[in-house]
C-alpha cells in the first residue's frame, strides 16, 4: 500500500486529492489518510492541503522497501526487493532465495551488513547508513565463461548512474571497480552456481560506499 501511495504521489506534478488516490488504489479514503500518516512518521514530507489533496516534497535518506519500490520503471527487474536493516551479507541470502526457487530479477538490500565480503575473501565494510549494499538474482542463458561481461556492464551501470544523476567524474578501473579521483567507490562480486554447461543463476552484488567518513584500519 506505501509503495501504490508513494508511486502515486511522484505520478503527479502537483496535488492529488484523496478521493482520487481513493479511487485509484480501490481503497477507502480513511486508509489513504493512514498510509499518509505513516509515511509522515517515517520520515516523508507529505502536504496535506484541505480541498487540493496531498503532494510529496521530500523523502528520508533511507533504503526502505517501499521507497525503492516506488521508483522502479522496469519489466522484470527488481520488481520483488526484500530489504533489511541488518543481514550477513546480501548475495549469502540471494543464493539462499535462489537455491529455493527465487524468480529472476530479485533484489535484495540491506542498510547494514555484518559478514559483506569483496573479491579474493576481502572484507567489505558497510556500517548503517553509510552505504548501498545491494544484490541482484540473476538467471541469464548464457556460458559460464561470459559471466565477465555481466560485472563489466554492473560497474558500468552504476558509473552511468553517478554521471548522470550526480554529475561526479566516475569512470572504471578495470575490470569492475568504480573510482571517482582514483578512489574507490564501488565494488561487485558477483558468484554463480553451474549446472553442467549452463549457468543456473548468479548473484551480483554491488557496494556503494556514499556517506562513509572512516573506514578500519586493515582498509585505510
Amino acid at each position: 500500500m506505501k509503495t501504490k501511495v508513494l508511486q502515486a504521489l511522484r505520478a503527479q506534478n502537483g496535488y492529488i486529492s484523496g478521493q482520487a488516490l481513493s479511487e485509484a488504489l480501490g481503497v477507502s479514503r480513511t486508509a489513504v489518510w493512514k498510509t499518509i500518516r505513516r509515511l509522515q512518521e517515517e520520515g516523508y514530507e507529505i502536504e496535506a492541503v484541505p480541498n487540493r489533496g496531498y503532494r510529496i516534497v521530500g523523502c528520508p535518506d533511507l533504503l526502505a522497501k517501499e521507497e525503492v519500490s516506488s521508483r522502479m520503471e522496469t519489466r522484470w527487474i527488481a520488481r520483488q526487493v526484500e530489504y533489511f536493516s541488518q543481514i550477513d551479507s546480501t548475495n549469502q541470502y540471494a543464493k539462499r532465495a535462489a537455491e529455493e526457487g527465487a524468480a529472476e530479477g530479485l533484489l535484495v538490500i540491506a542498510d547494514e551488513q555484518t559478514k559483506g565480503r569483496g573479491r579474493s575473501g576481502h572484507t567489505w565494510t558497510t556500517p548503517p547508513g553509510t552505504a548501498i549494499a545491494m544484490t541482484l538474482l540473476l538467471r541469464p542463458r548464457i556460458a559460464p565463461e561470459k559471466i565477465s561481461m555481466v560485472t563489466l556492464i554492473t560497474g558500468l551501470a552504476v558509473a552511468k548512474a553517478c554521471r548522470s544523476l550526480y554529475g561526479v567524474d566516475a569512470g572504471i578501473k578495470w575490470p569492475n571497480d568504480v573510482v571517482i579521483g582514483g578512489r574507490k567507490l564501488c565494488g561487485t562480486l558477483t558468484e554463480m552456481t553451474t549446472d553442467m554447461h549452463s549457468v543456473s543463476y548468479i548473484v551480483i552484488g554491488t557496494g556503494i560506499n556514499v556517506n562513509i567518513r572512516s573506514f578500519p584500519e586493515d582498509l585505510k
